[in-house]
């Protein structure tokens, strides 16, 4: 079995809002993240991991921001759409390993949501979906509360579904 492995990553400023969308889940918060689509950094983060180790571009090439079907668009949606394109070509995640990267909002007390609603998109087990959360210790864009930024890493194997 031929085993690949691809790493995404993903940024947002932060306007005023009702709540971060990461995941799928919308952190409450008194910001949202701004973008041409829903803006979900997670969701493009892991939606990069997995074209990328599949070796199928990237989440700009697939869903561009100069198309208007894709304003406004669900990421979590996308995220499905990649895996579906994957698969086509014979890969399948197995795992993904995320942090996010912010000041605030807090990610743990959301973790299992976000980590089940992942499971789900890209069709694993929760325990094959990590997610954390880290600070930026107060330095630069991040640690000013300016925005949120994403990486991302997926194994994904090759063949049918194991």
């Amino acid at each position: 079995m031929s085993i690949r492995v691809g790493i995404g990553y993903d940024s947002h400023r932060f306007v005023p809002g009702d709540g971060v969308l990461l995941g799928g889940v919308t952190i409450p918060a008194p910001v949202r993240c701004t973008g041409h689509s829903d803006a979900d950094a997670v969701a493009h983060a892991v939606t990069d991991a997995i074209l990328g180790g599949a070796g199928l571009g990237d989440i700009g090439e697939m869903f561009p921001d100069t198309a208007a079907e894709n304003k406004g668009r669900d990421s979590m949606a996308m995220l499905a759409l990649a895996v579906a394109r994957c698969a086509a070509a014979g890969w399948y995640p197995q795992q993904v390993d995320v942090t996010v990267i912010c000041e605030s909002p807090k990610i743990g007390p959301h973790r299992s949501a976000i980590r089940q609603r992942l499971a789900e998109v890209l069709r694993v087990n929760a325990d094959a979906t990590m997610v954390k959360g880290k600070t930026n210790e107060g330095m630069g864009w991040i640690g000013r509360g300016e925005g949120v930024a994403v990486i991302a890493v997926a194994t994904l194997a090759e063949g049918p579904r194991s």
